[in-house]
């Protein structure tokens, strides 16, 4: 007699924070990380476009110079998009420049925050640097991205 198919799935692969994630194993510290990144990115489109709006219309020191400003921010914003989408994708190599990019907003933000008295700016772009950073080194996160290969 021949072997029949067994009709019971075959056991997951053990994927570190699927516990704590969703169907497909990104724990949800990770999609919160993904989440304002976007947010973030649409920051930065804005302010591009406040930017070349104000070029345009306004007198600006430099015109150069300021519509460079609006194409770092754009630059930064399609940065951070690939690398939420490589959270997304548990890619251990997008930690790092989302890293980097939000310790460099953390003096930014403090300083349009608290010494040019704009809180209005400063205290979402610290609030969410800061909320980013904890995400990306909860434990569930650290084991995602920092799986063996």
């Amino acid at each position: 007699m021949t072997e029949s198919a067994s009709t019971e799935p075959e056991p997951a692969v053990d994927v570190p924070g699927a516990l704590r994630g969703g169907v497909d194993g990104v724990p949800s510290a990770l999609r919160w990380a993904a989440a304002l990144l976007v947010l973030q990115s649409l920051g930065l489109v804005a302010a591009a476009g406040v930017l070349v709006v104000k070029t345009v219309v306004g007198h600006p020191d430099s015109a150069g110079r300021s519509l460079f400003g609006a194409a770092m921010a754009v630059l930064a914003a399609l940065v951070l998009l690939a690398c939420a989408h490589g959270l997304t994708r548990l890619r251990p190599a997008s930690r790092t420049p989302i890293v980097v990019f939000e310790l460099l907003a953390l003096p930014v933000s403090y300083s349009l925050a608290f010494q040019s008295g704009r809180i209005g700016y400063g205290a979402p772009i610290l609030l969410s640097a800061l909320a980013v950073l904890y995400l990306l080194f909860t434990p569930p996160a650290r084991a995602a991205l920092d799986r063996e290969l």
